[in-house]
């Protein structure tokens, strides 16, 4: 089986490198590695995405286990070495991972991905509701883990993130698994497509506004937070709905109930005066 290689469309790029050549971390713990695949319980009627496959330590497990795998790699020596080392049920697409289409069929993403873009990486892949992601299982700077699975939330992406995935912190991963060793620990974060989603994904850019609205100071109340969408009788309203004070923190809310302050702007007030969304950087 021939596989396709995608070659990388030539642009002007920060320091004359693509993104994910920055803070290149290859595990070679391959007990992790293969406790990695075992969390993702793909088959072999799963497609799977690997952004930044690199020297392919991963992606020959994965093979093992998916129908097809879909290994992005920039690195032309790294693409060379995945090219006689992966098995024919994998693709290798020659491309900076920033730049790829996502598959129109339905996927799951397993990946290491580099520090430097992993919030780029987390919006391309979690930005859009209707695309094919079923299952994520991501190792990610441990920092970046907790701060997307953190209680309170407190980025307003993120909670709309939340509305049609569930998103979890795993565990952590030393640095000593990786080579070079990065200066600070890992982890594993696994993400799962919600069987009912909280808002329908046509309503993505209307919940996103809510969410970016009342975000604009993620410690307010949820009385000043929400103040400009709801008139006083509405507040009350919806308080009662939530069952919670005028003084809770808006951050403190549950997605269950983000769902709630969705449902109710879209019931009571009018479209209009509901706060548009604004473009993720």
């Amino acid at each position: 089986m021939t596989k396709k290689i995608h070659k990388y469309n030539d642009k002007k790029l920060s320091r004359g490198e693509p993104p994910n050549f920055s803070g290149q971390h290859f595990m070679h713990n391959k007990k992790l590695l293969h406790d990695i695949v075992q969390r993702a319980n793909v088959n072999k009627r799963d497609t799977v995405l690997e952004l930044g496959a690199g020297k392919g330590a991963l992606t020959t497990i994965l093979a093992q286990s998916a129908g097809k795998v879909l290994a992005v790699e920039f690195d032309g020596k790294l693409v060379d070495t995945l090219e006689w080392k992966t098995a024919p049920n994998t693709t290798v697409i020659h491309q900076d991972m920033m730049e790829i289409r996502l598959p129109e069929e339905k996927f799951v993403v397993v990946s290491n991905i580099p520090y430097s873009i992993t919030t780029p990486i987390m919006k391309m892949l979690l930005d859009n509701p209707s695309s094919g992601l079923q299952k994520g299982i991501i190792i990610m700077e441990k920092g970046a883990a907790k701060r997307f699975t953190a209680k309170p939330v407190k980025n307003s992406y993120v909670l709309a993130w939340r509305m049609w995935f569930d998103i979890r912190y795993v565990k952590g991963i030393s640095r000593n698994n990786f080579s070079p060793p990065p200066k600070v620990d890992s982890a594993l974060v696994l993400i799962t497509r919600r069987k009912e989603p909280i808002v329908q994904a046509k309503d993505y850019a209307a919940f996103l506004g809510l969410a970016q609205y009342a975000f604009k100071q993620p410690g307010a109340t949820i009385g000043n937070a929400l103040k400009g969408v709801f008139t006083p009788p509405q507040l009350k309203h919806l308080r009662k709905e939530l069952d919670v004070t005028n003084e809770i923190p808006i951050g403190s809310l549950t997605d269950i109930q983000w769902g709630i302050v969705f449902n109710t702007m879209t019931q009571y007030v009018q479209q209009p005066l509901w706060p548009r969304a604004k473009r993720n950087k």
